[in-house]
């Protein structure tokens, strides 16, 4: 495999409005993940974003940045623009696409979702962590990934659901939106139409599944804290305190 990083930005966040810029002890959240990306040392960190403001704010960190369209539908749109501007030559296969929203993302676990990868079947790996408060089993903002256990830590995803899902004992598991994926699926997934689930669920990865691409899960320890809200990111700034 030859991975790249992209992390998609855009300002158009309503909840919390200019989210990639707020700042958190003193850097843009952008340039707090852009730095997470890089700690994972896996290739190249590429910020794909249609904001001057947020390109301004990697390059001055010495980041590396695409300029796309201010119109895509999703982060892997965007991510899809970028590539095929940066890279035309297909150089790299391998593309991770990392939230722009995601300030305590662990670089282990970015790595971590390039494993189920090394299996050629696999078009597209993503991450798990086990539900623990009970309240998240049936919160409809928490998506969960149900699969089969194909070895330990690791899964065949079957479906994403905002239900809880399955019924019965046992665990739980809370999907991560963070994807790994080979190249050629991920540019067929973006050019199809948005699929009946994904709709219902508003759910992209359900688009690739019901297109019969294969995404595996692998599960780590902990859900890094997505920033939606002013609340999350006074949290984002507890918990980076000791990075700062």
């Amino acid at each position: 495999m030859n991975p790249v990083i992209l992390i998609p930005s855009r300002m158009a966040a309503t909840r919390l409005p200019g989210k990639p810029l707020a700042k958190i002890h003193g850097q843009p959240m952008i340039v707090h993940v852009w730095r997470r990306a890089l700690e994972a040392a896996i290739g190249p960190v590429l910020v794909a974003t249609d904001s001057p403001e947020v390109a301004q704010a990697i390059r001055a960190v010495g980041g590396e940045v695409a300029m796309t369209r201010g119109d895509h539908p999703s982060g892997t749109d965007r991510i899809a623009e970028a590539l095929t501007a940066w890279d035309p030559e297909g150089r790299y296969d391998t593309v991770v696409n990392v939230q722009g929203d995601l300030p305590t993302i662990a670089p282990a676990a970015i790595r971590a979702s390039l494993t189920p990868l090394a299996d050629p079947a696999v078009d597209a790996a993503t991450l798990v962590a086990e539900i623990k408060r009970e309240e998240e089993r049936t919160a409809p903002s928490v998506v969960k990934m149900v699969g089969s256990e194909i070895a330990p830590g690791r899964f065949r995803c079957l479906y994403f659901t905002r239900a809880t899902a399955p019924t019965g004992p046992g665990p739980l598991w809370h999907h991560i939106g963070l994807y790994a994926w080979r190249r050629a699926p991920m540019l067929r997934m973006v050019a199809l139409p948005p699929s009946p689930l994904e709709l219902r669920e508003k759910l992209e990865q359900l688009r690739a599944l019901e297109a019969g691409m294969r995404m595996d899960a692998v599960v780590v320890d902990d859900v890094p804290l997505g920033v939606d809200t002013p609340e999350d990111l006074e949290r984002a700034r507890e918990m980076l305190r000791e990075v700062a």
